[in-house]
């Protein structure tokens, strides 16, 4: 991982968060005057609706664009899957996964041409993984911030919506270990199969994270904290990530549970931190759907997927853009000549 520039601590995270600005109110007030007019009766195009109006908000402009979508692809190993059998899979397979997107063969770059969507991956030191969680904490401080920092670096100015995804052999036992301490409830209520364990792998998941809240009970003291002892590297840069895109105006798509796992740290130190972020997908992982209960979101697709690196978010790009070419592209009553509603 390169060295973030500049560099930031967690108390300038948490400053940066109670300063986040809200949406675009005269966009979003020009988007609910047209969406009216538009030919069709009122509500009839659903959701789509809700998206152009979302959409227009936060780019802060009417009509909104859709030209320059990007699919961002975080990825980091996880100590606790090297020191236990959490996974079905070496954590190797991150950097081989990573090969095999910047040689296009991943479901993902099937999904972004598609989409006609940028993909960008980030390596974040996958010769070094995290601390083993279970022992202490995953990362330091200012690892973690660092982590969060680059992940902030991958926010160009003029994406029209940023989709966040992970790739980290191990990531959903930390994100179900985040859940766990954010939200309450046991370890059992979180884990799922991940990458296709049987029982007896659910079943050391659990163990594991049992194990590694008990070891950093007395730091898990804020939502931060709680990132730090039991998140990931990739994790850290997702959070990163959301919170730039929110400074620069980007809508943002998160993938599945280990990605909405990453943003609900933002949402548990400010409920609205997470208004410019849309859920692309409920994964078939259990935890996901519960997450979303907790946050009070509804996911746009719900297709059994559980893929992770960004695929569900890559291919909710499309419905998004079916959102803004109605909403930009529809004749108005007036327009076409036709009687509105009585």
């Amino acid at each position: 991982m390169p060295d973030a520039r500049p560099a930031i601590t967690f108390d300038e995270i948490r400053d940066l968060v109670r300063k986040l600005p809200g949406p675009d109110l005269e966009a979003g007030t020009a988007a609910r005057l047209r969406e009216g007019q538009l030919t069709k009766p009122a509500g009839s195009l659903g959701r789509l609706e809700e998206i152009a109006f979302w959409i227009s908000s936060w780019q802060g402009r009417h009509p909104p664009d859709m030209r320059h979508p990007r699919v961002a692809v975080f990825a980091g190993n996880h100590g606790v899957a090297k020191a236990r059998p959490v996974s079905a899979y070496p954590v190797e397979v991150t950097a081989q996964m990573m090969k095999n997107f910047t040689d296009g063969g991943a479901a993902v770059n099937q999904l972004c041409r598609m989409a006609d969507s940028d993909l960008r991956v980030y390596e974040l030191d996958l010769d070094t993984p995290t601390n083993d969680f279970t022992a202490g904490p995953a990362m330091s401080e200012q690892g973690c911030a660092q982590a969060m920092a680059y992940g902030m670096m991958a926010v160009d100015q003029g994406l029209h919506l940023l989709c966040l995804g992970e790739m980290g052999i191990g990531n959903t036992t930390a994100a179900s270990a985040l859940c766990t301490v954010l939200f309450g409830g046991s370890a059992a209520d979180w884990v799922g199969p991940g990458t296709g364990i049987d029982r007896d792998g659910i079943d050391r998941k659990i163990e594991a994270i049992e194990d590694a809240i008990a070891a950093n009970k007395e730091a898990l003291t804020d939502p931060l904290q709680v990132l730090r002892c039991l998140g990931g590297l990739e994790l850290a840069a997702i959070v990163g990530a959301i919170l730039a895109a929110r400074l620069a105006r980007t809508p943002v798509l998160l993938d599945g549970f280990a990605c909405t796992a990453a943003a609900a740290v933002l949402w548990s130190i400010d409920r609205k931190a997470l208004d410019h972020c849309l859920v692309a997908h409920v994964s078939a992982e259990p935890g996901h759907r519960r997450l979303l209960d907790r946050l009070g979101r509804e996911a746009i697709l719900d297709l059994g997927m559980r893929l992770g690196e960004g695929s569900g978010a890559a291919l909710a790009i499309n419905v998004v853009r079916a959102a803004v070419e109605c909403h930009a592209g529809m004749a108005t009553f007036a327009d076409a000549g036709i009687s509105g509603p009585a």
